[in-house]
């Protein structure tokens, strides 16, 4: 059980013992203080205790909320040869119409084949090592190893592909995220899937050969797939007519973070990765105890992947609605346009997640900075609050937030 949420449930009444059903059940569900009762009928106790700010929310949450929580772990897994891909789409979280995610695995020499997507394509490198390549309409080239913390895109239309390479863990693990939420991973364009639905005479006039020399094109996609070992990165770069102007690949991790009592940020937008034009993206480090701050973004919605840890979420959606969520490493959060909300670290260790929006740029307004900058007199009218609360205050944004030193 969360330490905090512990903490909440005993505190609420002056230490109130948990019921032994309770205790038994390893967490206290529904119960808040005084409020709610033990579930008596069927229950998922392993969830629940996964769910503790769900299951037993704080007095502040109110309304009516859409559903802002999936976990990859709920997805449907495509198995293949090689591989596995499971997606997080408007399918499975109804509110994320702007940006869909995708989780995939190659093992080593594996190939996700050339394809290209209407989409732009957004990745992260959770772990291991893969080549990516791509050719630009004007005949230019990229080809880069990429390895854990590094980032690439491709472009809506270019056609790209993704190998993965020897390392510790037999590959790449990567997440992939797109600028629609309605994307799908089985709707790329595959040039297997291509050449088998094309006619085998117009194929063999397209290449200047004998339908005989395509006797053996696959019937079908391959998707995933065991391929050759690739050459040498020298020998695999191809010259075509030069290199990319803009890089296709950053190096994430490389970027030296803003530094705050409690942890850090990493912030990629078209600032320091200008290819990257409809996806920005922040990767934020939390120490126990530590939060975001109370913020919010005026330039579009809010979708998360959780990387390590656990923590707590609150969104507030105007009208008196809020709610709160919990998450764990490989969950995915989302928080619509504009809507107030803070990412707590609930947990004993660092809480690592990623930030990401359909977006050029990353912007975001601190609640603490928009108190700080008007007028006080203003302030303390709307909130009977002191002047040493807002003295307090920083007057420039700190997204970090540390814990507060136990009295």
């Amino acid at each position: 059980m969360h330490d905090l949420y512990r903490r909440a449930i005993l505190g609420a009444t002056g230490g109130a013992a948990l019921t032994a059903a309770a205790q038994a059940q390893g967490t206290a569900g529904p119960v808040r203080g005084d409020e709610g009762a033990p579930i008596a009928g069927p229950t998922n106790p392993a969830r629940q205790a996964e769910e503790p700010f769900t299951t037993a929310p704080p007095k502040t949450d109110h309304g009516s909320m859409p559903n802002l929580k999936w976990s990859f772990s709920d997805s449907h897994m495509r198995l293949e040869e090689g591989g596995w891909a499971r997606e997080t789409t408007v399918r499975e979280l109804p509110a994320s119409k702007e940006i869909a995610g995708v989780n995939m695995r190659l093992k080593a020499n594996a190939a996700r084949e050339m394809h290209w997507h209407k989409e732009g394509e957004w990745s992260y490198v959770l772990k291991g090592r893969a080549r990516i390549t791509a050719v630009d309409q004007d005949g230019r080239t990229f080809i880069a190893d990429v390895g854990e913390g590094d980032l690439w895109y491709s472009p809506s239309g270019i056609p790209h592909s993704i190998q993965g390479l020897q390392s510790d863990i037999d590959g790449v693990e990567f997440l992939l995220v797109f600028d629609d939420g309605s994307f799908s991973e089985d709707s790329t364009f595959l040039i297997t899937d291509w050449l088998a639905h094309t006619p085998r005479d117009v194929l063999a006039k397209n290449f200047g050969v004998a339908e005989e020399a395509l006797a053996h094109l696959p019937e079908k996609e391959r998707y995933i797939f065991p391929a050759a070992a690739p050459a040498s990165f020298d020998r695999d770069q191809m010259v075509g007519a030069g290199p990319v102007p803009q890089s296709f690949a950053y190096r994430m991790l490389a970027q030296e973070p803003q530094r705050m009592p409690g942890g850090t940020v990493r912030i990629t937008d078209t600032r320091n990765f200008p290819v990257s034009q409809t996806i920005a993206a922040a990767l934020v480090e939390l120490e126990p105890g530590a939060m975001r701050e109370l913020h919010w973004h005026p330039n579009g919605s809010e979708w998360q992947y959780y990387l390590e840890g656990e923590g707590r979420m609150t969104v507030f959606g105007s009208e008196g609605k809020a709610r709160t969520f919990d998450y764990r490493a490989g969950d995915v959060g989302y928080v619509p346009f504009a809507m107030g909300h803070y990412i707590e670290n609930t947990g004993p260790s660092t809480m690592r997640f990623l930030e990401v929006f359909r977006s050029s740029r990353f912007a975001s307004l601190s609640l603490n900075q928009w108190m700080k900058l008007t007028p006080p007199e203003l302030v303390r009218s709307h909130l009977n609050i002191t002047q040493g609360v807002l003295d307090g205050l920083p007057v420039e944004q700190h997204p970090v937030v540390p814990a507060r030193r136990q009295t």
